[in-house]
């Protein structure tokens, strides 16, 4: 990874890439939802609100993923001082926190026909509302870090908070296994899907779409991140000759 740690040879790479996912994505995960919408049959049981799971699905991976991305730039920050991790990780925090925010009111439209209720405060649905309060300590503290002159907008504090609350990503995941609740147990593992292939196959399309779009924004953001770091600079550079221009006698 430290290939990228020069700002101008990541930028070769992310100008390119960040038009092509987000049109590339845009079009799979369009054509994903419009497969799930037309094309795929309601479920015998709970009819076509099966098919927020579109939407659902992929939101839950991404906010789970957008963490687990935090996590990992906080490690390259602390252990090998990589110096675009930083940026990475404040980038990835404001989607993820949408698309946790997205998880939590799909899963509740659904949660509403299907079990009569719009909130539950079972294991799944409760992580993962701790995960989103994660996300906005996380960019809070990030924004106080950038406020205070940290490179990068993120400090070793904040770093530790990510680290930390990673712990949290495991308990989401094992919450359907461990405590028994309305919301259904594991529908894809490894093992195979409980789902019935003519309402799964679309879920592939939204998931690689969603995530091609994700990857986009994240890139968008670590450039108007660096950008903006690079203005904040030259301002700190001018203000210094200024003052010096000052001291010096005419």
């Amino acid at each position: 990874m430290h290939i990228f740690a020069n700002p101008a040879r990541f930028l070769s790479i992310a100008r390119p890439a960040t038009p092509w996912l987000f049109w590339t994505g845009l079009v799979v995960l369009l054509a994903g939802c419009a497969c799930g919408l037309f094309l795929t049959p309601a479920d015998y049981l709970q009819g076509d609100s099966v098919r927020i799971l579109y939407v659902h699905v992929p939101a839950a991976w991404l906010g789970m993923g957008g963490w687990s991305g935090i996590a990992i730039a906080a490690i390259m920050q602390m252990v090998w001082r990589h110096p675009l991790a930083a940026i990475a990780g404040r980038a990835i925090a404001v989607p993820g926190a949408l698309f946790t925010a997205i998880c939590l009111a799909s899963g509740s439209i659904w949660g509403r026909p299907t079990w009569g209720t719009w909130w539950e405060w079972d294991g799944r649905m409760t992580s993962m509302l701790v995960l989103l309060f994660l996300y906005i300590g996380y960019i809070a503290l990030a924004r106080a870090s950038a406020a205070s002159g940290q490179s990068g907008g993120v400090s070793r504090v904040t770093a530790i908070f990510a680290l930390v609350g990673a712990v949290n990503l495991p308990i989401i995941n094992r919450s359907v296994v461990w405590w028994n609740s309305l919301h259904q147990g594991p529908s894809i593992t490894m093992r195979g899907s409980t789902i019935d292939m003519a309402i799964l196959w679309p879920l592939g399309l939204t998931l690689l779409g969603f995530t091609f779009w994700f990857a986009a924004i994240v890139l968008m953001r670590m450039r108007a991140i660096l950008a903006e770091t690079k203005v904040e600079a030259r301002m700190q550079r001018m203000a210094r000759d200024a003052a010096v221009g000052e001291r010096v006698p005419a």
